[in-house]
């Protein structure tokens, strides 16, 4: 098949740093071409692939401080996309529902993958009026404020196989990785650690939405605790990061679509403990690969369990259920079905032709 993946232009493919919905897009597209299939790339020019690479910016908008209205970027990509969708057999947006009017009114099959949250009021009018056109959640709970869609499956995220790996290092801290941002519980995680007398080590970027908050209520609790604050990292330090970690501490408290962390924690063998939120039941096996509690109180009793639970399984676990490959054949049995949906049936006569 040839493809064309249609990324946001925000992060680079794969970005260079934090970036959750641009990785995914990058482990997408490099399985979708190691399973023999042909790729184009919608993306930011400084954006590394094996596909071809349709570049409509030359920067990650993120590191472009001269772009003040990415929309426009953005509208400039799908009226790319739609001139040239018909050398396609298929297209893959990961662009929430910007794509929904425009691609309704083309042949080509595509299909959107929903990355964020679904809940605020807005979405309800949007998916009331495009309720016919396809969509993928990431998980089955991200659906559930708008049962009008049309949900044609659930694809769970995947990471290369050998991307992160256990490393022979004695698990010695808790750890928190992604961002902080009130609804990632930072500041729970903080105190679960202190409780528990464990060090912590917080592995987080700071929007600058969030510098605030940091500022004014994380940082001093950083100070008070001694916990060590690394800051951002990348995938070539996660490995370490992880397997280093006796429990990756993961207290939100807002309905998470997916949360890439908790399968980075599994991949590296390191147990997740989770409040019960969003997407975690899916994603972590409650004594399997981690603990699903409720609150503070539930994940610091979960601490005396974590020996219970085999880091060697939990890899496992993650191979068995959170590789890019998987991820890849589910998304390519998506394309076929919907292709074949839309396909016109087989007409071995035309209807206007003479009888013979």
């Amino acid at each position: 098949m040839h493809i064309a993946q249609v990324a946001p232009l925000t992060e680079a493919i794969p970005p260079k740093l934090y970036g959750g919905t641009e990785r995914v897009v990058s482990w997408l597209t490099e399985e979708l071409i190691a399973l023999g299939h042909e790729v184009t790339l919608y993306a930011s020019g400084d954006s590394v692939t094996a596909a071809r690479l349709d570049a409509v910016w030359p920067r990650a908008l993120r590191l472009d401080g001269a772009v003040r209205d990415p929309n426009a970027l953005h509208m400039l990509m799908l009226e790319r996309v739609y001139r040239r969708a018909g050398d396609f057999d298929f297209l893959h947006f990961h662009l929430d529902y910007y794509p929904f009017s425009l691609f309704s009114r083309q042949s080509t099959p595509f299909v959107t993958t929903l990355h964020g949250r679904l809940d605020l009021p807005e979405h309800q009018p949007v998916f009331d009026a495009f309720c016919h056109v396809p969509v993928v959640s990431i998980s089955n709970s991200q659906r559930r404020p708008l049962p009008q869609a049309h949900w044609v499956s659930t694809v769970h995220h995947g990471l290369p196989e050998r991307l992160l790996t256990p490393r022979p290092v004695k698990p010695s801290y808790f750890a928190f990785l992604g961002r902080i941002a009130p609804e990632k519980g930072v500041d729970r995680a903080i105190r679960i650690a202190q409780h528990c007398g464990m060090p912590f080590k917080i592995a987080a970027k700071v929007d600058r939405v969030d510098r605030e908050y940091f500022d004014e209520q994380i940082h001093p609790m950083i100070k008070e605790t001694k916990a060590e604050y690394i800051g951002e990292i990348s995938d070539k330090d996660k490995s370490e990061f992880l397997s280093g970690a006796v429990a990756l501490l993961v207290p939100i408290d807002w309905p998470e679509p997916f949360g890439l962390v908790m399968i980075e924690a599994m991949a590296c063998g390191a147990p997740v403990i989770a409040f019960n939120r969003g997407s975690v039941p899916e994603i972590v096996e409650d004594s399997v690969t981690g603990f699903v509690v409720e609150d503070v109180e539930g994940a610091i009793g979960a601490v005396d369990r974590l020996a219970q639970l085999s880091r060697e399984k939990i890899r496992k676990e993650f191979e068995k259920r959170f590789t890019a490959r998987r991820m890849a054949q589910n998304y390519l049995a998506i394309y076929r079905s919907l292709a074949e949906r839309i396909a016109p049936p087989l007409r071995l006569v035309a209807d206007d032709a003479p009888a013979l």
